[in-house]
């Protein structure tokens, strides 16, 4: 099995209350000047981690009893705004490893699976349940794919997640750089055959 598949993923939770919770909200846009994403993590939510902070309230980024969250849980319309891929890469680089909503934007779906980021769907009903299991930080989730399932204590859920990008985590086939490096000799074989790579006068 590939190291770059996404199966079975385990862990604590964490939980963002509200719907259609956008981009900007997600990494403010004053961060996306960056050339790199490394540190972007520390951005994550930042305008509203101060906002709940000055009134003395903790948001849930802020929580150390949530600090080693693998799953989020997050309502409708999730990563709804602008394309930026630096939304879903600051939440990877936090720790996410998978996302759980009643439904995400499809651009930010899009650049989640290209990271190996997973963003599955659950019911509104089932999603109600997952919230008040992971009242408790401690609590363990699983999201696992191969099964179409999530389970807290006590719940094992139905979940969905279109075909291609849920075969795309579970093949590898989801990390574009790990696949061309396997075949390496076939890259450097088609730029031999190129002649603006190596025949300049």
């Amino acid at each position: 099995m590939s190291e770059s598949t996404r199966t079975v993923i385990s862990g604590p939770t964490i939980v963002l209350g509200g719907a259609d919770i956008d981009t900007d909200r997600i990494m403010p846009a004053r961060f996306l000047k960056a050339i790199s994403f490394e540190g972007i993590e520390s951005h994550l939510f930042e305008d509203d981690r101060r906002a709940l902070a000055s009134r003395g309230e903790t948001h849930p980024f802020d929580d150390p009893a949530r600090r080693h969250a693998r799953i989020m849980i997050v309502g409708s319309n999730f990563g709804c705004g602008s394309s930026r891929e630096h939304a879903p890469q600051a939440i990877a680089r936090w720790g996410i490893r998978t996302i759980v909503g009643e439904s995400f934007a499809e651009i930010f779906f899009g650049n989640s699976v290209a990271i190996g980021l997973a963003c599955v769907s659950v019911a509104p009903d089932d999603l109600t349940q997952l919230r008040r299991a992971a009242a408790d930080p401690s609590a363990i989730f699983t999201v696992d794919l191969p099964a179409r399932a999530v389970s807290a204590p006590g719940l094992s859920l139905k979940l969905d997640m279109p075909d291609s990008g849920r075969q795309a985590l579970m093949s590898g086939e989801w990390d574009a750089t790990s696949l061309l490096l396997q075949h390496y000799e076939d890259v450097e074989r088609v730029t031999r055959a190129l002649p603006y790579t190596h025949s300049f006068r």
